[in-house]
């Protein structure tokens, strides 16, 4: 997919030297055609980092898609720098008049925290109901899908005897649904999280469809009946070198974290990962963009 984004933005010229297609302003105002419009609510702390792995994911497809990155107000950012922030996001009051296609919202450290006690829970309450209206189709990641399930379904999250922490097998429910078509019959998934969600919570919404699942990590993808909201506990998007660098970074702070789980060989952390999970994610975020925002999505996007 061709991706509009700031020709400045620090992932332009990481996706560039990667052979990924990233459109200049110029051809993409000569193209005769709609761009979907994509918002990223980006909440993670390490922010350049995300948008990167996010942009990596949406960039191959034939589809045009505008991406803009929103960020908080009521969070003061302590990783990324604020002429970062000033110069490539936007902020809610600025773009809540707008409708667009598809949005993301991220995940974000804080799941041992309780929502409410989330300094920025408010604000993130006004921006997914404000979906409702004003997105065609958001997909929520990691904690902001513990977030979804709870704000919209009022399902909760529970804490964990310990971090999942790894790259785990995953396996199809709904074998029809067009999110995972053209996957395997096994599919591997990075976790990062100290909570989740319970399978029996999920099955008691009738208005969710439970659509993939893990022996070791439990519920993975769900979404609801009307296809405007998509669940996904894991992070498709991580790059090779994620959860190895979250590893150290515990142990350099002194933190008891175990070694994640089928990512290094012989779990020795000195040796290189595997990945296992690239060609999967790509295909799950094409499937989403395809069938659940491009071929579902009103022309006229004020019809949204």
């Amino acid at each position: 997919m061709p991706i509009k984004i700031p020709d400045s933005l620090p992932a332009c010229a990481t996706l560039e030297s990667e052979n990924i297609f990233v459109m200049t302003e110029y051809r993409a105002i000569h193209q005769d055609m709609r761009p979907l419009n994509l918002l990223i609510l980006n909440l993670m702390p390490t922010k350049i980092v995300t948008e990167t792995q996010l942009l990596r994911k949406l960039s191959n497809s034939p589809l045009q898609v505008q991406v803009e990155l929103l960020h908080t107000s009521s969070h003061v950012s302590q990783n990324t720098d604020a002429d970062h922030l000033s110069s490539f996001y936007t902020t809610f009051e600025e773009i809540k008049d707008r409708k667009f296609d598809g949005m993301i919202i991220t995940g974000a450290p804080v799941e041992n925290l309780d929502f409410t006690d989330v300094d920025y829970w408010d604000e993130l309450c006004e921006i997914m109901e404000w979906t409702r209206t004003h997105v065609h189709s958001t997909l929520h990641i990691c904690w902001g899908a513990q977030a979804g399930l709870y704000y919209h379904y009022h399902i909760p999250k529970y804490s964990l005897p310990k971090k999942l922490f790894g790259v785990f097998s995953h396996t199809i429910v709904k074998k029809q649904s067009p999110l995972f078509r053209g996957f395997d019959d096994e599919f591997f998934v990075p976790h990062s999280r100290y909570t989740a969600n319970k399978l029996e919570d999920i099955l008691a919404q009738p208005e969710l469809e439970l659509l993939a699942v893990s022996p070791e990590a439990g519920v993975f993808a769900v979404k609801s009946e009307d296809n405007r909201r998509f669940f996904i506990t894991g992070h498709p998007e991580y790059d090779p070198d994620t959860l190895a660098n979250e590893y150290f970074r515990d142990v350099n702070k002194g933190l008891k974290i175990d070694v994640p789980a089928h990512y290094f060989p012989n779990d020795d952390p000195y040796q290189a990962p595997v990945v296992r999970w690239r060609s999967a994610a790509q295909l799950f975020y094409n499937n989403w963009l395809n069938y659940y925002v491009y071929q579902t999505t009103p022309y006229d996007i004020t019809q949204i």
